[in-house]
This record gives C-alpha cells, structure tokens and sequence, in this order.
C-alpha cells in the first residue's frame, strides 16, 4: 500500500499535474481543454462546464496533498473561466460556453457545487463563494425541486429521471458539511441519501439503478434494469461519508452495494471493473472504463475501516484495484490515461478527456493520506 501511494504521489506530482496545466489549460482564453492527444496536445477548446469544475477539484486537492507546483494558480484559473463563462439568467449554470436556455444538466449543477466548496476551502473561506453556492442550491430548489425528492433533469420535465447527478449532488453538498458549512447543505445531502435509500436502491439485490420514471420509479426495460459496477462503488463511498458526516445509518446498504459491484462486476480474466450489469448481474456490457477502476480502488480502501468490514479481504481488493488502474495510466506519454478498454481486453487509443483526472485524484487522494511519505 505504501509503495501504491508513493508511485501515486510521483504519476500526480510529477507527470500529471504539470502535463494538464501545462498543455490542458487554455493559457491565452481561461479555462482548460476537453482533452489531450497521446502525445500530451491538447484537443478542442475549453467547451463543458464540468471540465472547469472538476479540475478546480483536481488542482484543489494538489494543494492539500502537498504538491509544490502552482496548484493555486491552476485552481484559480479554472474558477475564475467557470465563474465568467457558464452562469445563465435564472441563477442556474449552463453545460457548454456560449449554451442557450435548453442547454441545462443537473450533473453540471451537482459539479459546480462541489467546485465552489474545494475553492472555498483552499482560498480562505471567501464568502462570496458561500454565496454563490447557496444562491445555486436556492434556485436549484425554486426551479429544480421534485415533489418526491431530489431534483428533475430540467423544466419542462425531462424523463428519464437520473441517479448519477443526484450521486454528484451528495458527493458536493457533503463537501460543505466537512468544510463545517451546515447551512442548507446538511439537511439537503440528507433528502438526497434518503431519497437514494427509499428509491434508487433494488431490494431485490442491493444495487443501486441508472435510470427512473417521473415517480422514481425504475423505468421500463433494459434501462431500468441496469445497474453499473463503477456506480455500486462510489455510492457504497458517499453512504459511508454519510455514515461519518451525517451520523446515518446506512453501513448495511454500503456494504451491499460494495458486495454486489465486487460478485458481478469484475471480470475475471482481466481484473477490470466492467461498464455494465442487469439488475441480476449477469453482464451487459463487457467493456471497462477508467473512471470505474478509481471508485473501486477508493471505496475498497475506505469501507475496509468502516464497521462490519472485512478488512483483509477489501485491503486486498484496493491492491487488485490499484494495479488495474496503472495499466490504464500505462501510456507512453505519462499523465495520460487510456479511457476505454474494449470487451476483449484492447485499450482504445484515443485522447484522455480531462474530465477523468478527477476520478484518479479522488482514488489517489485517499491512498496518499493513509500512506503518507516517510519524513
């Protein structure tokens, strides 16, 4: 575990975090690119607001594990392009820069949120931040709110309803509560854990569902029915948070959720975590992608410490993970990532979207503080 932390500290310290600020910012126009060829050049212009949020996460978390490059400077950049480009009229903030009145994603909402609570913390507790923050959630709850909980996709309706932003959402407004900021986020990441709790969970298998009708019901057919690996792993992540910061009681259902990710979503052969399961587990979608190999590598090295773990077995499952995940960061040039790997084991050589350098600092993050450097 220690030699996996420090090999994480170099591929961040020394590869990644230089290369993405170097090359994946927009130094001229703000903000960073959506991706960086093979050869580390970046590919199309800052574009989605959920780049900029999340490599103002990204640069955020550098700070705190101790990088000395110019992390602030990076953070600052992305937050100040997210805070000038994406704001719309009605207090929400769009998808895409220079996106009309129809260009609205709940996930962007959930990323922006959770952007503004890692800037907070690293600049000082600007309160201006808070104030922006509280002002989204505001209009979130004005114009998003639905009847049974949680928030629609957009107004007018638009069906189906998700879980991954609402995952996002918790994932964000529990990022304030840890920063000590109650004020709405606690009681609001409790109506969305019970709302996952109530709806999005199978009590027929303990796995949490993709896709919901108007009433958070599952959907019909094959989409209502799937469940993903990757998702299993990084809700059972958020219910132990929430276990921690809200006092809830949820470690059966995290336990579950980890249990069936690990019985039905890794393949045997390759070691991957897979893209995709029905609601029995049997395989739907035989690839892997990047993302699902960090959230199983983090949620194994955190709920190995919660109560009714067993430790030994998912110690050793974040070693299986860890491993998995440096053949996906294994590009010649170092800092990138193959994003996809197809069903028969061949990584497809396209550019690594910036988007994904959140997910492995948010893996790595959790191994370097366990592990920290020998003095």
């Amino acid at each position: 575990m220690r030699e996996a932390a420090d090999w994480s500290r170099w591929w961040l310290f020394d590869a990644a975090l230089p290369l993405w600020w170097e090359a994946g910012a927009d130094h001229a126009g703000g903000g960073f690119h959506e991706k960086l060829d093979l050869h580390g050049r970046p590919v199309g212009f800052p574009t989605r607001v959920r780049v900029q949020s999340r490599q103002v996460y990204a640069y955020a978390e550098a700070g705190r594990l101790g990088w000395q490059g110019p992390w602030r400077e990076a953070m600052q950049h992305a937050l100040s392009f997210m805070l000038r480009e994406y704001p719309r009229g009605d207090g929400l903030f769009r998808s895409n820069r220079g996106g009309g009145e129809a260009d609205l994603d709940l996930y962007d909402q959930a990323f922006v949120l959770f952007a503004l609570a890692h800037a907070y913390d690293m600049e000082g507790q600007p309160p201006e931040l808070l104030a922006t923050a509280r002002a989204l959630l505001a209009r979130m709850d004005s114009l998003l709110a639905h009847p049974l909980g949680g928030y629609e996709e957009a107004r007018p309706r638009r069906l189906p309803l998700r879980s991954n932003p609402h995952m996002h959402l918790l994932e964000a407004l529990l990022a304030w509560v840890e920063l000590g900021v109650d004020a709405p986020f606690r009681e609001r990441a409790a109506q969305v854990l019970e709302l996952c709790r109530r709806y999005m969970i199978d009590p027929a298998s303990g796995a949490v569902g993709e896709f919901f009708d108007g009433d958070w019901r599952f959907a019909a057919g094959a989409e209502g029915g799937l469940r993903e690996p990757g998702h299993q792993f990084e809700w059972a992540f958020l219910l132990d948070l929430s276990r921690r910061l809200l006092g809830a009681d949820c470690e059966e259902q995290g336990h579950a959720l980890m249990a069936f990710g690990l019985r039905h979503g890794i393949h045997a052969g390759r070691g991957v975590t897979l893209a995709g399961l029905d609601a029995a587990g049997t395989v739907t979608d035989g690839r892997a992608r990047l993302w699902a190999q960090t959230e199983r590598l983090r949620a194994s090295l955190v709920l190995a410490e919660a109560p009714g773990a067993d430790a030994p077995v998912l110690h050793q499952d974040a070693l299986a993970a860890f491993a998995t995940l440096q053949h996906f960061l294994a590009t010649p040039r170092r800092g990138l990532w193959w994003e996809w790997m197809d069903a028969q084991g061949e990584f497809i050589r396209d550019p690594s979207p910036a988007t994904s350098l959140y997910h492995v600092v948010t893996a790595m993050s959790e191994l370097c503080r366990r592990y920290p450097p020998y003095p």
